[in-house]
């Protein structure tokens, strides 16, 4: 299994001047792009899900690692809650990998794309 379209994801989010938070949403936008074009070809290029779900996985494992290690500032709520989300990414996947549908796809597109919203959100702004 190759990590290079995410490596790779992360390497243009950076070269375009993002960092932090916007790296991550802009990451997440993009593997859930290419999930929900797998999704579309599911019949044509069913492989297609399985290297979008695999990206996709490991983008969720950094994300759990980097946010339940100790020195995260984030609260010990948000730490579990992004656990919790993840758990239920990797869940999903190997779902999808015994019974793919396109249907199936949809929750991890939507939790991708709304994380990626919050993350853009600025704290303090109105």
């Amino acid at each position: 299994m190759s990590y290079a379209k995410p490596v790779q994801a992360y390497g243009q989010a950076a070269k375009a001047g993002l960092s932090g938070r916007d790296l991550e949403a802009a990451v997440l936008i993009q593997c859930a792009a290419d999930l929900q074009r797998a999704a579309m070809s599911l019949e044509t290029d069913p492989k297609s899900l399985d290297e979008a779900l695999a990206r996709n996985r490991k983008l969720w494992s950094i994300l759990a690692a980097e946010a339940t290690e100790p020195t995260n500032p984030l609260p010990q709520e948000v730490k579990a809650n992004i656990a919790r989300l993840a758990l239920f990414v990797f869940n999903r996947s190997l779902d999808l990998l015994v019974k793919p549908t396109p249907e199936g796809v949809q929750p991890l597109v939507d939790i991708n794309r709304n994380i990626a919203a919050g993350l853009r959100t600025r704290p303090g702004a109105a």
